[in-house]
């Protein structure tokens, strides 16, 4: 009776395997595999996934121009559009920027902001801020040449899915005009053909005696609009700008420029003067008999967009 049992208990056993063979075997047919059922998470069509990894890439040089890529989290920088046919969307090229990130594009002619994904490197022909595809040209409303200000931004997951499947994000708030014009006095250091990202000179702190002496020429970045806490000056070289002589114990110098024209409207605009040092062109306001007085012409100098001015004695 015992080697019955054994072949019935053996029977049993069997008989329970294939019933789960079964089961596994049916719901494998109700899903549409050809085997058992996984849970797994698959990675879905348009998820944040999609945006890494993020690539930075090497230093490479157009038209004479190194670009060194950057993980750069505030950028936030002015200077002039390029239009680029060969992406979809509301997309954008950039020389520096992580592949892919996302950037506000201002136009600096009508403060119309737009969201848009930076997706390649570019432009690849010509050293421009920023290449803008068509699309995004027809939401904010600009052509080649517009001066932008491109300022990289974190957006939620929402927008980003928007842009990722060819969409458009809704418009940011339109930039204050205010502020629009305090920005477009950035483009002096950068025509349209200038480099896409200026070189950042650090401040130093405010001279309480008489200015240094000069920098050495290697010092001073090749643009316009200069910071005046480091531009000194250089070897004096016959004043070819007509200025009237300022006297008295303190001025005010707003900002160096290369260009004359560029510094005699500047100065026009804050009410200052004109002065040559070496090849370049100082505005500054005053003189002041006191401190007090320079620093309240300091205050309305900064407001109108020169962060860098400075208080000097004039003696």
């Amino acid at each position: 009776m015992k080697l019955f049992d054994d072949r019935r208990a053996r029977l049993l056993a069997g008989l329970a395997a294939v019933s789960g063979l079964a089961v596994l075997a049916g719901c494998s047919a109700v899903s549409g595999g050809s085997g058992p059922v996984v849970a797994t998470a698959g990675p879905a069509a348009n998820g944040p996934q999609a945006d890494y990894p993020v690539l930075v890439g090497e230093p490479y040089t157009i038209a004479g121009t190194t670009f060194t890529p950057s993980d750069a989290l505030n950028y936030d920088e002015v200077g002039y559009l390029a239009a680029a046919t060969d992406i979809a969307g509301i997309t954008a090229a950039h020389h520096t920027l992580p592949v892919p990130s996302y950037i506000e594009v201002t136009s600096l002619e009508t403060g119309r902001t737009i969201l848009a994904r930076v997706e390649q490197r570019g432009p690849m022909d010509s050293t421009r801020l920023l290449a803008l595809a068509p699309a995004a040209m027809v939401q904010l409303g600009v052509s080649a040449d517009t001066p932008v200000r491109v300022r990289r931004v974190n957006p939620p997951e929402e927008q980003r899915a928007k842009l990722r499947a060819g969409g458009e994000a809704p418009p940011r708030m339109d930039t204050p005009m205010s502020l629009v014009a305090v920005l477009k006095r950035k483009l002096h250091a950068a025509p349209a053909s200038a480099e896409a990202v200026p070189q950042v000179i650090p401040e130093e702190p405010l001279p309480i005696g008489p200015e240094p002496e000069a920098v050495t020429p290697e010092a001073v970045p090749a643009q316009d609009y200069v910071n005046t806490a480091v531009v000194q000056a250089e070897p004096q070289a016959p004043a070819t700008v007509p200025a009237e002589p300022l006297t008295g114990g303190f001025v005010v110098q707003a900002a160096s420029f290369s260009n004359q024209d560029n510094a005699e409207r500047a100065a026009h605009t804050l009410g200052g003067s004109v002065s040559q040092s070496g090849r370049y062109y100082r505005v500054r306001t005053g003189p002041f008999a006191s401190r007090a007085e320079a620093e309240a012409s300091l205050a309305k100098v900064r407001a109108a967009g020169y962060s860098d001015a400075r208080i000097f004695t004039n003696d």
